[in-house]
C-alpha cells in the first residue's frame, strides 16, 4: 500500500495533539491514519504520544 504524504497541516495538526497529551490511537483516528503511521511521523517530528492502553510487565 503506498503511502500518502504528509501536509504541513497534517504535521500541525499532530504536534497540537502530542502537546494535548493524545493517545497514539486518538490522533490515528484524528489523522485518519494508521498508528505505525503516526508513531513514525511523531518520531520524525520529535513528539511523544502515549499508547491508549497503558501497559505494565
Amino acid at each position: 500500500m503506498a503511502r500518502k504524504p504528509w501536509s504541513f497541516k497534517e504535521d500541525r495538526r499532530l504536534m497540537e495533539l502530542a502537546k494535548s497529551s493524545a493517545s497514539l490511537e486518538e490522533a490515528a483516528k484524528v489523522l485518519g491514519r494508521s498508528p505505525d503511521a503516526i508513531k513514525r511521523m511523531a518520531l520524525r517530528l520529535g513528539l511523544s504520544l502515549k499508547p491508549k492502553t497503558g501497559k505494565k510487565g
